[in-house]
């Protein structure tokens, strides 16, 4: 079968018709398709092996699989998860049985494989009837079990980089039998940047926006046609009046975002990230920010702000930028209600500059470590209570404060009245209390 029978038809879209068609041509995924990498030597050898393609929407998994197929002879199988039943995977199983050839079965979303279609497809895997690719944009050690993923490595696709996607557009805009390259367009560089940088790392959305984009190219009086940036507006909407990542607009648009989530007014902080990622602004750029929030705005007023926004990056990169960009809403969302509380950050600040001024600081001998009996006979280690050992897990007096000897005391953490923190502040303050009876000998504990 010829996989690309179809790429010189300019009926079908950009992105089809200029699908890659040996891995010298792939832009991308150079860990894997690079000289010596792992699917550059199957390619070499004739040899492919099952495979989880795992990685976001637009990174190249189908194409892979149909190179991989092409290179090495073999047929091809394309089923869906999402399509495809048990007796689906069958008809496949009995026409591989019926070739004489290899079958490479390329089975797109195999998250969505119920367990009585892995069972159906785990023998013929086993018995190397069908060599299995599938692809998914979920974490395969989650979703695929554990007897087919035993028989399949797993290979991690990453999104695109915006050079790599430039030079994904540039060489549709120089392709004359296949991309668009016999209507001599001019497009500079600054606005293949700018298409790139909406793309965010997906090769098939940025071919789309630049097709989409060349429908509003004008004649500029040569033969030629030339790409405009204003007529991107069509295309982008804002993002056609995207900021340049060194440009004051894009860091005050995350000054904005940051802002309006410290003072606690969620609709603000959503307009701005909204214009961000519309001006072409990194979605990443956003969750970073938020990360940095969780502790220095929200920080122990809610303890579980900082997890939730590494929760939703974690989601970006899974789910791709469609969905994943809900996650990050969802983080800011939190952020912008929790309570809030920079003691953390304030803490922090006091502990840099006051070790700053304690160039002699010295650790009490009874935390220091002590693996040899050298160490042990200098005293290391010696008066250290374990703290499970102790009532309430809290080795309570002025003796056993872990501060270094000779040494100013300093407290750098401040709890607030703010949510979470409270509580905090009660645990510190009724320890206080445990400390200062243990130092005055007394016994009785705090209500």
């Amino acid at each position: 079968m010829d996989l690309f029978t179809d790429e010189s038809d300019h009926s079908a879209p950009l992105a089809w018709r200029m699908r890659p068609r040996t891995l010298t041509d792939y832009v991308g995924q150079q860990a894997l398709v690079g000289p010596g990498k792992p699917l550059a030597r199957m390619v070499e050898t004739g040899a492919v092996r099952s495979m989880i393609l795992w990685g976001p929407p637009g990174t190249g998994k189908t194409t892979l699989a149909e190179i991989l197929a092409a290179e090495s002879g073999a047929e091809l199988e394309h089923l869906s998860a999402v399509m495809a039943g048990v007796k689906e995977i069958r008809a496949a199983v009995e026409r591989a049985r019926a070739r004489s050839q290899a079958t490479l079965l390329f089975l797109d979303e195999i998250h969505r494989l119920n367990k009585s279609q892995q069972d159906a497809l785990l023998p013929h895997v086993e018995s190397g009837l069908l060599t299995l690719i599938g692809a998914t944009t979920e974490n395969p050690s989650f979703e695929v079990n554990s007897a087919l993923l035993s028989r399949a490595r797993v290979h991690v696709l990453t999104s695109l980089s915006e050079a790599e996607l430039v030079e994904v557009l540039k060489r549709a805009l120089s392709d004359e039998t296949r991309g668009l390259g016999a209507r001599r367009l001019r497009v500079d560089d600054d606005i293949l940047d700018l298409l790139a940088r909406a793309a965010a790392g997906d090769a098939r959305r940025a071919l789309g926006l630049l097709e989409t984009a060349c429908d509003f190219a004008e004649p500029d009086g040569r033969g030629n046609e030339l790409l405009r940036r204003e007529a991107l507006a069509d295309v982008l909407g804002h993002q056609a009046s995207a900021f340049d990542k060194q440009g004051d607009h894009y860091y005050d648009l995350l000054s904005a975002i940051h802002k309006s989530v410290r003072s606690s007014r969620p609709d603000a902080a959503l307009l701005y990230i909204a214009r961000f990622v519309q001006g072409g602004g990194d979605p990443l750029d956003v969750v970073r920010r938020l990360a940095a929030i969780a502790s220095e705005d929200v920080g122990n007023a809610d303890p579980r702000a900082l997890p939730l926004v590494m929760a939703a990056w974690d989601a970006y990169l899974r789910l791709g930028d469609y969905e994943g960009q809900r996650a990050i809403a969802h983080a800011a969302l939190h952020l912008a209600v929790a309570p809030k509380s920079n003691a953390i950050d304030q803490a922090w600040k006091r502990a840099k500059e006051f070790a700053a001024g304690q160039p002699r600081l010295e650790v009490p001998g009874y935390l220091r470590n002590a693996p040899t009996r050298l160490m042990e006979s200098l005293g290391h280690g010696r008066g250290y209570r374990y703290a499970h050992h102790e009532p309430h897990a809290y080795p309570a007096g002025s003796a056993h404060d872990c501060w270094p000897e000779e040494t100013p005391r300093e407290h750098f953490y401040r709890p607030t009245e703010q949510g979470q923190e409270k509580r905090y502040a009660q645990i510190m303050a009724w320890r206080s209390q445990l400390d200062a009876e243990a130092d005055e000998g007394g016994t009785q504990e705090p209500d």
